[in-house]
Parts: C-alpha cells; structure tokens; sequence
C-alpha cells in the first residue's frame, strides 16, 4: 500500500467512526480526484431511514455535485468495506477510476468477494480495484460494531431488523 492510499483510507476510516458514534454500521468513505478529497460520506441509513443511503452513495452524490458532472473519470474511492451490488453498480455508471477498500465483504461484496460486477465484462465500465488497505483496523470497527448490537440484543431480548442484514 502506497502512504497516499494509506492517508486516504484512514480519511475513510475517520468517516466510518461518524457512523460509528451515530449507531450506524460503520462505513465510510471519500472520493479523490487530482489528488484531492473532493467528498466524504458515512452510512446513514437508520437516520435518514433511506436503504440507499450507504457511504459510497453518499458520496458519489457529493462527488458529482462538487465536479458538476454524473462521470467521475479519473477519481477514486476509498472505501472502508468492499463496495455491495447497490454502490458498484452506482460506481460503474459513474464512470469511476479505482475503488480502494478496507476489508472484504464475504456476504454482499460486490467487488470479487460474492459477485464482481466492478469488472463485468458485459458491463460498459470497469474498474480498477484493491482491496484490503487497512484491512484489520477497517475491519475490527465493524466487529466492535456488532458485538456491541448482539450484546444489545441480548440484554434486551428483542431483535432488531440489522441482524437480519449485512454490512449495509
């Protein structure tokens, strides 16, 4: 991993822990273009009760206001977590350069850990990836996050909808 990838998906890493304070799944996420971070986002599902309203895509909406254009040719994301179906398919027709993410995603990565639609070649965009950057730090947030939700339930006894569902 290169120290500008490093600095960046720790930039990702900080927006994770936004989500993290606000009872969000951990995700976060910036966007780079010609070297600069051009928007941020965090999972803000539960606050905004919007299913779309994970990191990636609220950062490509930021994205495509900042640069005035729905094509992010030549920008990257960095991403804490691989990418679901949902955002790579976002990304793809954004037109985007590369996607950086943390840790991969074995039940809805949509980045080559379950389906790889970044790179399908029937698709009219692909995309540059790496994956696993900051892989352990991005990773144990996420952790941390559920273990903190499971002991909730517990204690509790009830059973909330995410336990049902994944990272996003």
């Amino acid at each position: 991993m290169s120290k500008i990838d490093e600095i960046y998906i720790f930039e990702a890493l900080k927006e994770a822990k936004k989500a993290f304070q606000e009872d969000e799944v951990p995700v976060g996420a910036v966007i780079v273009y010609k070297n600069r971070i051009i928007a941020r986002g965090y999972n803000q599902v539960e606050r905004l009760k919007d299913p779309t309203a994970h990191a990636e895509m609220i950062a490509l909406t930021s994205a495509a206001n900042y640069l005035g254009t729905k094509w992010l040719n030549g920008s990257t994301l960095y991403v804490t977590i691989e990418p679901c179906s949902m955002c790579a398919g976002a990304l793809v027709l954004a037109r985007i350069k590369k996607i950086c993410f943390g840790a991969k995603d074995p039940k809805t990565g949509a980045c080559g850990s379950v389906i790889n639609i970044v790179n399908n070649k029937k698709l009219n965009h692909r995309i540059e990836v790496n994956g696993g950057l900051l892989e352990k730090d991005c990773g144990q947030l996420l952790k941390e996050f559920f273990k903190k939700k499971r002991k909730k339930i517990i204690s509790s006894g009830e059973v909330a909808e995410w336990s049902k569902a994944t990272h996003c």
